[in-house]
């Protein structure tokens, strides 16, 4: 049995940001990752664009898990298992884990940090009709065919699902050679950042139309095409207008769900995010159990998830040594247009807390607010806001009085 005071399950960007901060509050820190190398999904995001907010310059996603993972191999005090697949997480915070290296590993943590990243939504998450011929994958596995293996997957390419990998393996692709003949939604608006809609359809003549989607798959061994047509109101496919858009590959952008089996039966999950209901701290519902990353909510910037895993690799390190103070907390609810919340408690004492949300549709001109025992504790105008952007508001905790709501002034 190995002894830690923080175990980071997960080895991406927040699982390296968490142990760094963990271990500058005095705590020893293991970090568990499943695959052969650090850095998780940034190591096959070879394009900029990351690090703008975190280190104040544009960086790939190689370049920005390198700074991480430098730092985490350069302390002594952080232990990195490689190949380590865990297998269980008890309540009591001892770990059961699997690797070539040390065969069956049991590790007793005093605190853990849950940093497993999420999954891309399948063919089959989507009931997707047709055959199931070669040609059919999701943005990231094509990304990783593209960018780690230097496979071309295709050369007439349809994608399904506006997301932000599904919008830069747009571009990927026609830089590659290959012809992208149309990007669907299936909802009026992009699940992706308007900069990617900008530079990596606009700029190359790539269609984007909304409200459709794909009704099924056509070919035996290899895909021929795809039926397509648009959707109603309540995102029935309008078969009536159904079209036919020959391609060899189709590639699926439609979703990611946060990596939460290893511990879905021990602690209360959100039916919005699908990740932990945490406290500012980022401690979920077990107590000396974090979360952060894309396993607690889907991140549209890895710099805010930098940000956020600091937090609970710290508050992990206070927990584990003692120091964390507990006190009354306040649920934290959305409405009127306000889809999620997070953090959805807030503990009661002083200092700052930035409360972060997403919108469920595209709104200009709005005011949000944050009312708390019934008061209204801090309004913010926005421009824009659309789903697809992580929206905050920082809120002084020595302002509430109870509850916390968040929602659209006018909505």
């Amino acid at each position: 049995m190995k002894n830690f005071d923080v175990v980071v399950i997960g080895g991406g960007p927040a699982g390296l940001a968490a142990a760094l901060s963990a271990r500058k509050k005095g705590a020893s820190v293991a970090v568990l990752e499943r695959d052969d190398k650090l850095g998780g999904i940034l190591n096959q995001c070879i394009h900029s664009g990351f690090g703008l907010h975190y280190f104040g310059e544009e960086l790939t996603g190689p370049e920005y898990a390198k700074r991480f993972r430098d730092a985490v191999l350069q302390d002594s005090g952080i232990s990195v298992f490689l190949e380590t697949m865990v297998l269980s997480l008890s309540k009591d915070k001892i770990i059961c884990a699997l690797s070539p290296a040390e065969g069956l590993l049991e590790i007793q943590a005093k605190a853990v940090v849950l940093a497993m990243g999420c999954r891309e939504r399948s063919a089959g998450a989507i009931a997707l009709a047709g055959e199931r011929p070669a040609g059919i994958y999701t943005a990231g596995a094509a990304q990783r065919l593209c960018n780690i293996d230097g496979c071309l997957v295709g050369k007439e390419v349809v994608i399904l699902g506006s997301g932000d990998i599904g919008l830069i393996m747009a571009r990927r692709m026609t830089s590659e050679g290959a012809k992208v003949k149309l990007v669907m939604e299936i909802m009026p608006f992009s699940s992706g950042l308007k900069r990617n809609i900008v530079q990596c359809l606009n700029d190359f003549d790539i269609p984007l139309r909304y409200s459709t989607t794909v009704t099924r798959a056509e070919g035996k061994d290899r895909l021929t095409g795809v039926y397509i047509a648009p959707v109603d109101e309540k995102l029935a496919p309008i078969l009536e207008k159904e079209e036919f858009i020959p391609c060899d590959t189709l590639l699926l952008s439609v979703g990611l769900i946060p990596e939460n089996d290893l511990v879905s039966d021990m602690i209360e999950l959100s039916p919005i995010t699908k990740g932990a209901v945490v406290d500012e701290r980022r401690e979920t519902s077990l107590e000396g159990v974090f979360s952060a990353g894309n396993v607690l909510h889907v991140h549209d910037l890895v710099d805010n998830v930098s940000e956020e895993a600091a937090i609970a690799g710290e508050s992990a390190a206070l927990y584990a040594l003692g120091k964390l103070p507990r006190g009354e907390k306040y649920a934290v609810t959305p409405s009127r247009g306000v889809r999620y919340a997070l953090p959805q408690r807030i503990q009661a004492g002083e200092g700052k807390v930035r409360v972060y949300f997403r919108v469920d549709q595209v709104y200009r001109g709005k005011t949000v607010a944050v009312a708390s025992g019934g008061e209204i504790v801090k309004r913010k105008k926005t421009a824009v806001m659309a789903p697809g952007e992580m929206q905050y508001i920082e809120i002084d905790k020595t302002a509430l009085t109870g509850d916390v709501s968040i929602y659209l002034e006018e909505v």
